[in-house]
């Protein structure tokens, strides 16, 4: 009887090697890794394109509308004077802030979700946000940081002191993480118990936000009620700068633990294993976002759910993957804020809408989407 691989058309030449078939699976492995990232970084370019998009439209429109090209002139300091005067005193801070300040929002609350492993975590639903506005309101009534006088009627608040603000927002910001890294610590504590912890904390600085304006005076009560509706356009071009050098520290922050933060996906007894100091992580991570949140807050007021709904968007188009879904989430973070705020300015123009009513309209069902979901899920 013949052996097989001697039969004419069966040699042992025809037959693929160990080596050949090794390489033609590494190729296939190589080939699909770059699909993967590609894929998310096609999502992150596109995602970039509409906010640039965005914020040149937003740059244009108003009360009194510009052309594309009179905007882009405005900006690189050509075009007519009232052009520029409109673009750049009014409109170009409301963009950078937005684009800033949402980006920030977005990724304090996909670090949130990632650390403490809560789909619904965020600096609103913990009441991070909300302790950052008791914490600023003391520095503006108690410490005199904010005044209504002789501040122009498109922007009636403006803060004296934005570094008093600022600490403030962080101490009242700190508090409310404190209470919910205290309350992780407890295994028996369910996700959607911690965010009912948030909502309780929440009562509670918002208790003693009202007991704090009870014995203000008239001015002082205008300017914390004012600042607490939202209002991107208060900033001036040094706050935005201190928003932007916070958000680049943070951001570096996170970007640099991406691989932690993909471990304790896992869980934290996985993520331990691959020598992941879990806790200092969660820790250093809390606070860093309770940082970047106080800082936002304190100079634009109480924006709600950008954090909660960026990182949600993003985590269907690119997944889990923190090395992508960090930027991602921070682009969509910035393109929801501007967009809210392009909402608020021209749905009843020349009116501004707050913004944080705007956010708070797209976030409530977004919150109320993804309980519901968790529930079912149990």
């Amino acid at each position: 009887m013949e052996r097989v691989d001697n039969l004419p058309g069966s040699t042992v030449s025809d037959a693929p090697s160990h080596g050949q078939l090794g390489r033609s699976e590494g190729t296939d492995v190589i080939a699909r890794y770059k699909g993967y990232v590609g894929k998310k970084w096609l999502v992150i370019v596109v995602t970039l394109l509409i906010l640039f998009v965005s914020g040149l439209l937003s740059v244009g429109m108003g009360s009194a509308t510009l052309t594309i090209s009179e905007s882009i002139g405005a900006l690189l300091g050509g075009g007519d004077d009232k052009a520029q005067n409109i673009v750049m005193r009014l409109r170009f801070p409301r963009v950078l802030v937005a684009i800033v300040g949402g980006f920030g929002l977005a990724i304090a609350g996909a670090a949130f979700q990632s650390v403490l492993r809560n789909p619904l975590a965020s600096p609103s639903t913990l009441g991070v946000a909300q302790g950052a506005s008791f914490g600023a309101s003391i520095g503006i009534i108690v410490f005199g940081a904010g005044t209504t006088a002789g501040v122009s009627a498109a922007s009636p608040v403006q803060i004296n002191n934005p570094y008093i603000v600022t600490i403030c927002a962080f101490s009242g910001a700190m508090l409310s993480t404190v209470v919910i890294l205290g309350l992780s610590r407890f295994r028996q504590i369910t996700p959607e118990s911690m965010v009912l912890a948030g909502v309780a904390l929440s009562a509670i600085f918002s208790a003693g936000t009202t007991l704090v304006q009870y014995f203000a005076d008239e001015v002082q009560i205008a300017a914390v009620v004012f600042w607490t509706f939202g209002d991107l356009g208060r900033a001036s071009y040094n706050e935005i700068a201190i928003i932007v050098l916070i958000v680049l520290i943070v951001g570096i922050y996170f970007m640099y633990n991406r691989w932690n933060y993909n471990a304790m996906e896992s869980g934290e007894t996985t993520a331990i294993g691959l020598g992941v100091n879990a806790n200092r992580v969660r820790l250093w991570t809390m606070i860093m976002g309770t940082l970047v949140t106080s800082v936002v807050v304190s100079f634009v007021g109480i924006i709600s759910f950008i954090g909660l709904i960026a990182p949600h968007i993003m985590r269907r188009f690119i997944g889990s993957d923190h090395r992508y879904l960090i930027p991602a989430a921070g682009v969509a973070g910035g393109l929801l804020l501007l967009l809210s705020d392009l909402a608020a300015r021209m749905i009843m123009a020349p009116i501004i809408l707050p913004i944080g009513a705007i956010t708070s309209f797209l976030g409530g069902p977004m919150f109320l989407y993804l309980l519901f979901k968790g529930v079912n899920r149990r």
